[in-house]
């Protein structure tokens, strides 16, 4: 198995602030973790590159892309000029003086292993990059999300690659608000997701479209009952899609021991997550995935769950 790891030294600068959960430890932990238990040394690294302007237009409008470069270019100047160079999207995100680079190298590594993986180059490809992306919308920047970095790769794949059918998997604690907005009604796309609700973003229980398979579950829900849920709904639907190729909104907040959300999951449940997509993409996509990291915010849970999916995808 060729399995790619794709990240770059940007995206430890982005923050928002001291004490914010969205930070550069995340990284770090990830790291650490797979150098320590040697999973890093079955993987092919690489940097990943800026998305170009054209490239966030195929998930975005003009006017939002437009707008965070705006944003950008006001805070470099204010940083200059003394200020402390954030500028404040909603309650709990901030665009700060590298966060237009962290964002472009984010949905730049998707791009990058969407290319790679389509090649042939690599299998599958985990992509350790931050901000997130999940909850960007068509227009609009939200938790801690400036660009939709799987929605950006979807689209990519479909344009240039003239697919028919491409997934999102999303197991994330959170609704990927920002992925079922910029995907519904594309008829070439699935989206099948995971979250707690009632829970931020508040959304996701009544489907935008047809393509949406959403599966709100109630907080303390445990790992084994995900797992059914999964085998009785996911499944099916992906198995009829036939999916070209999948990609996976990596999201482990969902750990019982991240206090960001209250579901129950723990690494076998990544593990066993990660197993049952690449059995489909076995099976359905000559086994391309691309896989893009979202949520987790206790490093060390989170750096377990990710080397418990990675080993996956790397065949470890």
């Amino acid at each position: 198995m060729a399995t790619g790891y794709i990240t770059h030294r940007d995206c430890w600068l982005h923050e928002m602030g001291p004490a914010h959960p969205e930070c550069a430890a995340r990284l770090d932990a990830i790291e650490d973790r797979l150098l320590i238990s040697g999973v890093m040394d079955a993987l092919q690294r690489f940097d990943a590159p800026k998305a170009s302007v054209h490239d966030l237009e195929l998930a975005h409008t003009r006017l939002h892309v437009a707008a965070m470069r705006g944003l950008d270019l006001l805070m470099q100047e204010e940083l200059q000029a003394g200020g402390d160079g954030h500028s404040q999207i909603d309650t709990d995100t901030m665009l700060g003086p590298h966060t237009w680079n962290a964002a472009l190298r984010s949905a730049g590594a998707v791009l990058l292993a969407t290319d790679m993986v389509m090649s042939g180059q690599l299998n599958n490809a985990f992509c350790a990059t931050r901000p997130p992306g999940h909850h960007a919308e068509h227009d609009k920047a939200m938790g801690f999300c400036f660009f939709n970095n799987i929605a950006v790769g979807v689209m990519y794949a479909l344009h240039r690659y003239q697919l028919q059918r491409v997934a999102v998997v999303d197991f994330d604690v959170h609704h990927g608000n920002g992925t079922e907005d910029i995907l519904a009604k594309e008829p070439k796309a699935l989206m099948v997701g995971f979250f707690q609700h009632p829970f931020y973003p508040n959304s996701g229980e009544v489907a935008k479209g047809e393509n949406m398979l959403n599966i709100p579950i109630p907080a303390y829900t445990k790992g084994m009952d995900v797992r059914e849920m999964i085998d009785m709904l996911w499944t099916p639907r992906l198995e009829a899609f036939k999916p070209e190729m999948i990609f996976i909104s990596a999201g482990f907040d969902a750990h019982r021991e991240d206090d960001m959300g209250q579901l129950m999951l723990n690494e076998s449940d990544y593990t066993w997550i990660t197993r049952m997509v690449m059995d489909v993409a076995e099976r359905h996509a000559k086994g391309r995935i691309v896989s893009s990291l979202e949520g987790g915010y206790v490093p060390d849970a989170l750096a377990r769950s990710v080397e418990a999916h990675v080993r996956v995808l790397a065949g470890l």
